[in-house]
This record gives C-alpha cells, structure tokens and sequence, in this order.
C-alpha cells in the first residue's frame, strides 16, 4: 500500500511531461495485455477447431455430406480449415461443371481458391498482433526521453542552489526511473507475446498449407480418375 501511495505521489509531482509519458506508457501496457489475452484465446480456439475438423474429414465421411454440412451453416460460423476445405470444394464443384475436360485447370482453381482462403484466415488471426511489436520497439524510447527529461528537471533543480542537496535532486530522479521501469514494463511483456502469438500463427499457417496440399491430392485423384 505504501508503495503504490509513494508512486502516486511521484507521479502527481511529476512535470507534466513526465506525466504525459507515463500516462502514454501505462495505456500501452493495458492495450497490449488485452490483445495478449484476446490473441491467446482466439489462437488456442482455432487450433482446437482445426483439429477437430481434420480429425472430422479424415474420419471417412463423404466429403459431399461434409461440404452439404458446412453449406447449411453462415461463412462467418466457419473458421480455419473448415472455411478452406469449404471455399476449395465449392470452387472445385463450380469448375467440374463449367469445364469438366480441363482436370488442371480445376485442380489450379481449388488450390487458388484454398491459398487465398488460408492467407485470409492468416490476416484475421494476425490481426493486432503488430501493435504488440510496436509497444515493444517505441516503449523503451519513451521510457528513455522522460529519463533524460526528469534528469534535466533535476539538474534544473541546482541551478539556482548555492548547496546541492539529495532532497533537491531525488524528484528528477524518481521521475527518471519512474518512466524507465514503466517503458521496459510495456516493452519486455510485448516483445515476448509477439514472438510467442507470432510463432502460433505460422504454426497454424503451417497446419492450414499442409492441409491444402492433402486436399488438393485427394481432388486430383477424383478428378483424374473420372478423365481416365
């Protein structure tokens, strides 16, 4: 309790710049622990729901029934591989009808349809996730100005003192490693869930192209064997 009185304290004596700094710092940090939150949850439900769908087509069902299924459902209720194996099916249907004679021209447009289908699904999940690397590079920068500038307050301090004293330089200097701790506070977290939440997305983007190329070999196979 004390502690938290004493930082309040320093901050409302604090200049205004220094204030304004760790105003700015402390909203950085709050912004980038919800993304944190927010990505997390968001990341963990699409891996869960990749892998029950994969699980769900590599099961033997029909994958007319599995795509009809999907068909009843909105787009936006589909995520991940269910959102690719749905728009790769249609296209490939589509195409089957419009020009059956041409098997690489329909395998080439399902497989367009699919990469364009896993690089919106990547955007969707990215989605925020470089503010996180901004708080992390900007942060300390911050940090660092009202450092130098609660040195400069305190040296200021002295200007006009025929005897310097500890209790005319300590405010500056609070200030100073008040808007240092704060900027590594906002910076270590969100470089460190950047490279975390980054790695889950090129894993799943991994898992998605890995799919594809799975789907687009059974396509090939229906679609051959029927020119054949």
């Amino acid at each position: 309790m004390t502690a938290e009185l004493n930082f309040l304290d320093l901050f409302l004596k604090a200049s205004i710049v220094v204030q304004i700094v760790i105003l700015i710092l402390i909203s950085f940090s709050i912004v980038s622990w919800a993304i944190i939150i927010q990505r997390s949850r968001i990341l963990t439900q699409a891996l869960k729901d990749s892998t029950a769908f994969e699980d769900r087509f590599w099961s033997g069902e029909d994958l007319t029934k599995l795509y009809d299924g999907l068909s009843n459902r909105r787009d936006s209720a589909m995520s991940g591989s269910e959102q690719i194996f749905y728009v790769g099916f249609k296209e490939f249907a589509r195409l089957k009808q419009v020009n059956p004679d041409a098997p690489e021209a329909i395998i080439k447009g399902s497989t367009r349809a699919m990469n364009l289908a896993m690089n919106r699904e990547v955007e969707t999940l990215e989605s925020r996730i470089p503010f996180l690397a901004t708080v992390a590079s900007v942060s300390p920068y911050i940090g660092l100005f009202g450092t130098v500038w609660g040195i400069m307050h305190a040296f200021m301090a002295l200007s006009g003192a025929k005897q310097a004293t500890l209790q005319m330089v300590a405010p500056g200097i609070a200030e100073a490693l008040i808007a240092t701790a704060i900027g590594l506070f906002a910076a270590i977290p969100a470089v460190m869930a950047y490279n975390r939440l980054s790695l889950r997305v090129n894993k799943l983007e991994q898992n998605y192209g890995n799919f594809i190329d799975e789907f687009t070999t059974i396509l090939q196979r229906q679609v051959f064997a029927k020119n054949q």
